[in-house]
């Protein structure tokens, strides 16, 4: 299973945002935009795939919203409908393990360090080594939203292996868009 992680610094943890101004909830629209480029296919979903978000604003922080394609249902690509469906799962009182909001979507707290010591991650960062080098990549994949990562988390992700998708800096969304490209080419056969 593919996955993308996607750091929220500012990212809402009350599910009191409105979802007319989702970029006044941290940046609400670009954590909306990853979810859908990481499960949505046209006319379709990624079964394979999952997105989780890591939200980081606000004092009920850090909460970590997993989504996956396996098993999601009632998701559009729109950012509206997937803004709904997080501020359904932050309603939810939750604890440090996972908990269903709806289905496909859980909700739990904790942040970046307990998401590394679940899963292994490749970092996407500009000074990574060329993806189109690389020989085997990992399923998961670690993003920043509009900040970079900061010093804390950058020590929490020493030693990840780095890779970079080319030489101009993209939004976390056409990042994970431009990654899916470069796996499903891999997988059928293309490279």
């Amino acid at each position: 299973m593919k996955r993308f992680v996607v750091v929220g610094h500012l990212a809402s943890t009350d599910p009191d945002f409105s979802l007319n101004d989702l970029p006044g909830a941290g940046r609400m629209d670009e954590l909306c935009r990853c979810v859908a480029a990481s499960l949505c296919l046209s006319h379709g979903m990624r079964r394979d795939a999952g997105c989780l978000l890591i939200l980081l604003g606000g004092p009920k922080a850090p909460k970590t919203i997993r989504f996956s394609g396996e098993s999601i249902r009632n998701l559009s690509p729109d950012e509206r409908n997937i803004a709904g469906l997080i501020k359904k799962a932050l309603a939810l009182p939750c604890g440090t393990v996972f908990r269903e909001s709806s289905p496909g979507v859980e909700v739990r707290r904790g942040g970046l360090a307990e998401v590394l010591a679940a899963c292994g991650c490749a970092v996407l960062d500009e000074g990574g080594n060329d993806i189109r080098r690389a020989g085997t990549l990992p399923e998961t994949f670690l993003l920043s939203d509009h900040r970079h990562f900061s010093e804390e988390e950058q020590e929490l992700m020493q030693g990840l292996p780095a890779y970079s998708l080319g030489p101009c800096v993209l939004h976390a969304d056409m990042a994970i868009t431009v990654l899916h490209n470069e796996l499903d080419r891999r997988e059928r056969g293309w490279i």
